[in-house]
């Protein structure tokens, strides 16, 4: 019997995409579709296969740590 071994997708489907980052589906379709939009938080890198969108584990994290909490913004 051969060792198992757990093997780590570097990729992401959109619905797992979504839960890693806190964010819904319909925020990661839209900025897709719109690109980045001024006064909106972009969306992180996709990548296209055909007809099916992946997101890099890499590049989400990358993401997140561009959009950490601020200590204080003046707004509510």
């Amino acid at each position: 019997m051969a060792p198992s071994s757990t093997i780590t997708p570097q990729t992401l489907s959109a619905a797992d995409a979504a839960t890693y980052i806190g964010m819904s589906q319909s925020y990661l379709a839209a900025s897709r579709r719109t690109g980045v939009i001024a006064g909106r938080t972009p969306a992180p890198k996709f990548i296209r296969i055909g007809r099916t969108i992946r997101y890099r584990k890499t590049e989400l994290d990358v993401w997140l740590n561009n959009h950490q909490d601020l200590e204080f913004t003046g707004q509510s």
